[in-house]
């Protein structure tokens, strides 16, 4: 088996893979902020990265996949001050923050099943860990490079550049950042424009908020994934992953704070995913150009020409390597759907396929052609994990297997070895590593495709036992006329004439 190699956004390189401990590895993601419903753009980095996961699982690995939930929005993002998004936006829709939060993260779970996503080892929130992270800020603060200022608590950036590489990751010039920063409300009581919020006051009004060394407030928006990522993964771990979204101020900030608390880089190989683009724009909510996923599963938005399924949307987003750029079009999606349906039917006509006995026509170039584009799979996904040229030789072999079937190649053109390994990499690699499973048939009708999405969210209900959800759903299902029937096999309709 070759070696992987992976390129750390850190050294802008390709590195042969070593983890910390021999036969274990320690994956870090971020995960959604919570103050809204999941759009495509952020489709990319959980299918990314869940692919990441089973690779290394399948390399024989023993992996600790720990992705957080920001429930707390903090948010400190380049160019203005820190707000708790989650808090804004629960007064704006005139909900208890957690209720907001909960409703949120049930959307956002749903569609990492529906994208068939396989669930992290270990999900932790940051309002779960406000003890660890007023814990990590009171030892930076003893260390020297974080200061308090009237009840918050900023890190000393200029400081710590003096001293250690701040840029490097994201390569950015602190001399530049301190020029180029806005004047903003908040920032006259910094030292520095550069200095990042460790832990905010909250003002009265400000609904989320926990008692400190320093008053009440609410943690910065970098701390809370240092905090949770060294309490289980250690001090230093293996991977951390993200969108290129995050390289500043994030996740620059989350090495330099874990750097001073422990005393050391916390990461080993930074790894990020490129975004989804509309028109060359990257999609989000700061440009007004977000497709939610239920809007993508629906097609209910102006911008789509149909609903897309979501292996379709899994299957787009992997047939580009993940550190390319991604545009959006209905076209390519489209032709994503088209690709996808002949793939999987050749991945089934290929399961019943009866293997050669003999050995007599076997055809020495096709044979070595198929083997070659079967081994390659290996040799690609080991070369920071290209899908893209995995899914470009899976195609290859898709004839191969239509030409056995129509008669066009002798089924003894292969050997029985040969038919096995064809079935194998099928099997490893569409199924097991790129996480992709045969779609249902494309509903037309837009009321079947919410019936399908209610009857999936009355399942996500049921399995967080809120029965009362579940309960509503199918008692107001039943006043429109649709009874649903739990069976073994899954939730069925039926339409009361």
């Amino acid at each position: 088996m070759s070696d992987l190699y992976l390129y750390n956004s850190y050294t802008r390189q390709k590195e042969k893979f070593e983890p910390i401990t021999p036969g274990h590895v320690g994956l870090y993601v971020c995960g959604p902020t919570v103050s809204g419903e999941s759009h495509m753009g952020h489709a990319r980095p959980y299918i990314t990265f869940d692919v990441v996961n089973r690779y290394l699982k399948h390399l024989g690995y023993k992996l600790r996949y720990v992705r957080n939930i920001t429930d707390a929005g903090h948010f400190e993002e380049e160019g203005r001050e820190a707000i708790d998004k989650v808090s804004v936006k629960a007064q704006l829709e005139k909900m208890e923050p957690m209720e907001m939060v909960h409703k949120y993260t049930s959307l956002f779970h749903l569609g990492m099943r529906l994208f068939n996503c396989e669930e992290p080892s270990i999900e932790p929130t940051a309002t779960g860990h406000i003890i660890e992270q007023i814990n990590m800020i009171e030892d930076i603060i003893k260390k020297g490079y974080a200061y308090e200022v009237n009840c918050s608590v900023y890190f000393d950036v200029k400081k710590y550049a003096s001293q250690y590489p701040y840029g490097k990751l994201s390569g950015r010039i602190l001399d530049d950042l301190l020029e180029n920063t806005r004047e903003l409300e908040g920032q006259q009581e910094k030292r520095d424009s550069a200095d990042f919020a460790l832990w905010k006051n909250a003002p009265p009004e400000h609904i989320m908020r926990w008692k400190s060394p320093w008053g009440e407030g609410f943690p910065g928006w970098h701390i809370e994934c240092s905090a949770m990522s060294s309490k289980y993964l250690g001090e230093t771990f293996d991977i951390h992953g993200g969108g290129m979204d995050l390289l500043f101020p994030h996740h620059e900030s989350e090495i330099a704070q874990s750097t001073i608390a422990h005393g050391h880089p916390p990461v080993h190989y930074w790894m990020h995913n490129n975004m989804i683009t509309i028109n060359g724009k990257k999609m989000g909510k700061s440009y007004n150009n977000v497709i939610k996923l239920s809007e993508l599963f629906s097609g209910n938005h102006p911008i789509l020409e149909q609903a897309y399924h979501p292996m379709v949307v899994r299957f787009y987003i992997l047939q580009t390597h993940y550190r390319s750029t991604l545009d959006f079009s209905n076209e390519a999606l489209q032709a994503s759907e088209k690709a996808l349906r002949r793939l999987w039917e050749a991945y089934e006509v290929l399961q019943k396929l009866v293997a050669p006995s003999d050995t007599e026509a076997i055809d020495a170039d096709l044979e070595n052609r198929v083997i070659t584009w079967c081994r390659e799979c290996e040799d690609f996904m080991c070369d920071d994990f290209n899908t893209a040229k995995v899914i470009a030789n899976l195609f290859e072999l898709a004839p191969v297997i239509n030409g056995i079937k129509g008669g066009q190649i002798l089924r003894n053109a292969i050997s029985a070895r040969t038919h096995g390994l064809l079935n194998e990499t099928f099997k490893v690699f569409l199924e097991d590593i790129l996480g992709l499973k045969a779609m249902q048939e494309q509903q037309t009708n837009k009321l079947d495709q919410v019936l399908s999405l209610l009857i999936e969210i009355r399942k996500d209900s049921k399995t967080r036992k809120d029965f009362a959800t579940s309960d509503q759903i199918r008692n107001k299902l039943a006043e429109a006329g649709v009874l649903l029937k739990d069976e073994k096999d899954g939730t069925v309709s039926y339409t009361i004439e």
